[in-house]
């Protein structure tokens, strides 16, 4: 059932509940306030018969002046004589006041008897009852038609909701509601809703441009890898053993560099998708020995240093392995044939790192700073070499290296971010907590 019909059929639910309800109590008290005024009528004519009988009037007078309308009295006096009209036979749709009245010569031990005739207070009650019910079944039957009308009028900005997704869906990017008040119900959504349509067409502007530059990343190498291939098919027998070495080396290296790439790909589409870490006690100062030892060898001219006391954590080691390597190889490449290159641990986040980081809601924590004495980054690129497929001035890989590795730290509850040394001096340093 619409929501339309649901609301039309629930408020006339309601009402055909509440209108009855009503009815009866209005019926209810005004048969009450009837049978009160009444009585208060007959009390007070009996009242005002004693009055008079104090004040010596005759009986006829007597009558006529307590006389009203729908009231019979009767007064018959001590000889017998009946003064005004016959009271009414006692029953059904009669009410009966008698009294004997106790003042006056004339009147005193006199019996009066003061009659009321209640069918018209029965007539007004069903007159009453009538228009309640023709009363609420206008209601009802005005209620539904408004209902209609309006609905059809409240609901109209969820009707544009539809017709805005239906569009969209369609491929007509760009429509947005653009609500004029935010602060109702359908003001909210409405906004809602534009701000999720501005972050799916933004991640979807972004997929794209990273499509493309993925696709441009891979069309160097894999053009490197076809023009060598083809170059060799056409070298002769008699060609140089040097160039024929020359083309076979540059498959091997556009091959790796083309592999490598997709490698990166798939890390990064495997953290979009979520990570299944493999948490294990994991000694991090042992984690980073390994990698400068690595690096020493890739490149004899750097001096690492690996500072700090020994720290267990539970984690996963290959992508913590990933995230060093990744961090030493983009300090090597910083600092050119010579460096100095700092690997700093702490077990506890300190406030500099963590009030970058946003982690104060952590207690406790492990930080690890990989520092280099290299030119050092820019405020305003620190961010901007997280995203994919950025190069750096110095980059010499596919511009994934660093949001890979950010991705494994956010991974596992932590961040990864670039910053100044936190000793002063000149160089770039990358805060990982973990």
């Amino acid at each position: 059932m619409s929501l339309r019909r649901r609301v039309t059929i629930t408020a006339l639910l309601v009402l055909l509940t509440v209108l009855p309800i009503t009815g009866l109590a209005v019926k209810a008290i005004f048969d009450a306030q009837a049978e009160r005024n009444l009585n208060t009528l007959l009390n007070g004519r009996a009242q005002l018969a004693q009055q008079l009988a104090r004040q010596n009037v005759a009986p006829n007078n007597l009558v006529r002046r307590i006389d009203a309308d729908g009231i019979r009295v009767t007064l018959t006096l001590r000889n017998g004589q009946v003064v005004g009209a016959p009271p009414l036979d006692v029953g059904k749709g009669t009410r009966q006041v008698k009294t004997t009245l106790t003042a006056g010569q004339r009147t005193r031990g006199a019996t009066l008897v003061l009659s009321a005739d209640t069918s018209l207070l029965e007539g007004a009650s069903r007159t009453l009852r009538r228009v309640l019910f023709i009363a609420g079944a206008a209601a009802l039957l005005i209620t539904a038609v408004a209902l209609i009308l309006g609905m059809r009028v409240a609901l109209a900005p969820l009707d544009a909701m539809t017709s805005l997704a239906r569009s969209i869906a369609a491929g007509r990017r760009g429509g947005r509601l653009q609500p004029t008040r935010r602060d109702t119900e359908l003001g909210r959504t409405a906004a809602a809703f534009d701000e999720m349509l501005d972050s799916l067409e933004g991640k979807e502007q972004y997929m794209r441009q990273f499509v493309a530059d993925a696709a441009h990343e891979l069309r160097t190498p894999v053009t490197g890898l076809q023009t060598a291939a083809e170059t060799l098919l056409q070298l002769g027998p008699d060609a140089p053993t040097e160039r024929r070495e020359e083309l076979e080396l540059l498959l091997v290296r556009e091959s790796r560099r083309a592999g490598t790439l997709v490698a990166d790909l798939l890390e990064l589409a495997r953290i979009d998708a979520g990570l299944v870490l493999r948490h294990q006690p994991v000694l991090l100062k042992h984690l980073a020995q390994t990698q400068a030892d690595r690096v020493r060898l890739m490149a004899p001219g750097h001096t690492i240093q690996v500072n700090g006391p020994e720290v267990e954590i539970q984690a996963d080691p290959d992508r913590i392995t990933q995230i060093l390597a990744n961090l030493l190889d983009n300090a090597r490449n910083a600092t050119g044939d010579h460096g100095l290159i700092e690997v700093v641990l702490s077990n506890a986040i300190g406030d500099r790192a963590r009030s970058e980081v946003a982690l104060s809601n952590h207690p406790g924590g492990v930080t690890l700073i990989v520092q280099d004495n290299g030119p050092g980054i820019r405020p305003e690129d620190r961010e901007r070499i997280f995203q994919r497929l950025v190069h750096g001035e110095r980059s010499r890989g596919s511009g994934l290296g660093l949001p890979i590795a950010r991705g494994f730290a956010r991974a596992h509850g932590g961040d990864l971010i670039a910053t100044d040394r936190p000793d002063g001096k000149p160089g770039a340093a990358f805060v990982l907590t973990l």
